[in-house]
């Protein structure tokens, strides 16, 4: 049994969710859906950061031990959560022993059913997380994009915010162009205003 596990990219250990959602939101529901059966959830701090430990049970009845940090703190347009590497040596012990207990005799693994079962639902507790975190946010009208109020240019002039798009400022008439973003001609990646050499495929525009 091979099993591939590949929670490097950047999007599985970190995410900003934007939007009127807050930290305390978000430790509500991991308790909800993680505090019970195998698993417990304890929370560590209160108000603009908190940290949630999400692992098994030390006397588990089934499985081996693991255990995940998830870091959620406020952000200017929302909050930012950040996801610990879990901890894989328990689930990848008790998964070698239910191996090893096949080898001998296929017939020992109806003993591992159990313990199988739950190792395999730990190696996805990551994205049983993500799950609740989306479903969550998702519920509080929260996402990953830019919420309107920040989708704005500030004229150099006079500080005041304009719409994307917008040539000349709603206030005191000053020219936008400057402000205005644009994509890579290479690959369309939007790129910052005056940003020359592209972050996505390193183009120089």
């Amino acid at each position: 049994m091979s099993i591939s596990l590949d929670y490097n990219r950047s999007d599985q250990l970190q995410r900003i969710y934007h939007g009127v959602i807050t930290p305390s939101d978000v430790s509500r529901s991991l308790f909800a859906a993680f505090n019970r059966g195998n698993y417990r959830a304890q929370q560590i701090g209160s108000g603009n950061k908190i940290v949630v430990q999400i692992g098994t049970r030390p006397n588990a009845a089934s499985g081996g031990q693991t255990a995940i940090t998830v870091s959620i703190q406020s952000h200017e347009d929302g909050i930012m959560v950040q996801m610990g590497q879990q901890n894989w040596l328990g689930v990848a012990a008790s998964l070698g022993k239910t191996a090893l207990f096949a080898l001998r005799n296929p017939l020992n693994l109806l003993h591992r059913l159990d313990d199988l079962a739950q190792d395999i639902e730990s190696i996805q507790l990551m994205d049983q997380i993500w799950r609740v975190i989306d479903q969550t946010a998702k519920s509080l009208n929260s996402t990953l994009e830019l919420s309107e109020r920040f989708k704005r240019l500030v004229c150099e002039y006079c500080n005041t915010p304009n719409p994307v798009g917008e040539p000349h400022c709603i206030a005191c008439g000053a020219p936008l162009g400057n402000l205005q973003p644009q994509t890579c001609r290479f690959c369309g990646y939007v790129l910052k205003a005056g940003e020359r050499k592209c972050p996505n495929c390193g183009k120089t525009n």
